[in-house]
């Protein structure tokens, strides 16, 4: 089916589950439940500067500090309580998220692979499928698949089996992927003076149940320790990488004192988390039509897509 169809498709199914009768039940129990929204990068200034405007009228944001003293003196947040954060540290969180976050008074937390600050590396996961691609390299692992297949793939490899697939397609590649201007650390510091909280997000963003013992406890310590040097704190929130938690990476968490841990499993969280470092989030983007951010916040779409099969 042609991407516009499926497009159109999704956008019909997204229209007919907010008129579901079942929508205002989904509604009212949501109310009773927190939502974090995980974001990426901001693709669509206008319908994220809408999504934002809809929580300040109908829901109430809350920050980073206030999930976590829910969560440790397990005391329910305010009702309709939404969390806004964003993974990997995209620049458009600066240039695009914070005004609109400023203008309106939202909180919310980022969450940045470190080894990316201050510099022009694009993301390992652009990097494969560019490279794939357009670029024409091959990898023994990823052999016959395409881009977005490959980058699945890679996703479930052995760390170190990644990182050498990822050396195949720079070896064999025929054309490098561009180069991707990351995060300063200067705009770290603005983003966390206007309210932005930021978190660990690792060092080199891996999926972490992937890695060796050795290889976690560097990935965690070592964008921690740059985190405090540069935020001259440490930090106290993570986030996981591609949302697969480990119960390894949440020993090493409570060792370094971190009060709050974010998974991507697209589900409601509780006003008071009972785990705090194992807190749900829903799946979102600025692109996210309205009707489909309305059943999402409801939670709607979240049952759906567990219904059908989704993780």
């Amino acid at each position: 089916m042609p991407t516009a169809d499926r497009a159109a498709g999704r956008r019909g199914i997204d229209a007919l589950l907010r008129r579901s009768p079942l929508q205002p039940v989904f509604r009212a129990r949501a109310a009773r439940r927190l939502a974090v929204l995980a974001y990426h990068g901001i693709d669509d200034p206008g319908a994220f500067r809408a999504q934002m405007e809809r929580l300040a009228r109908t829901a109430r944001p809350v920050g980073l500090e206030e999930v976590a003293r829910a969560a440790e003196h397990r005391r329910p947040l305010p009702a309709r309580s939404v969390l806004v954060t964003f993974d990997d540290g995209d620049r458009t969180v600066f240039t695009e998220a914070l005004p609109v976050l400023v203008r309106l008074g939202i909180p919310a937390a980022a969450y940045v692979i470190t080894d990316l600050i201050d510099g022009d590396q694009p993301y390992w996961w652009t990097e494969a499928a560019h490279l794939l691609g357009r670029g024409g390299g091959r990898a023994e692992a990823l052999h016959g698949l395409d881009p977005s297949a490959a980058v699945r793939r890679l996703k479930t490899l052995a760390d170190g089996q990644r990182q050498l697939a990822l050396a195949e397609l720079r070896a064999t590649a025929k054309h490098q992927a561009p180069r991707q201007r990351q995060l300063g650390r200067g705009e770290l510091h603005t983003l966390a003076h206007a309210g932005v909280a930021i978190g660990n997000h690792t060092a080199s963003h891996p999926c972490l149940d992937r890695c060796t013992d050795t290889d976690l406890d560097d990935q965690l310590v070592r964008a921690h320790d740059r985190l405090t040097h540069w935020m001259g704190r440490p930090p106290t929130s993570f986030a996981y990488p591609n949302g697969n938690y480990d119960p390894r990476a949440d020993r090493v968490l409570r060792t370094l004192g971190y009060r709050t841990g974010f998974l991507f499993d697209h589900r409601h969280a509780e006003l008071a988390p009972a785990h705090r470092l194992r807190i749900s989030r829903l799946r979102v983007n600025s692109h996210t039509g309205r009707d489909r951010f309305d059943t999402i916040l409801s939670g709607l779409h979240p049952a759906v897509h567990r219904l059908r099969g989704g993780h």
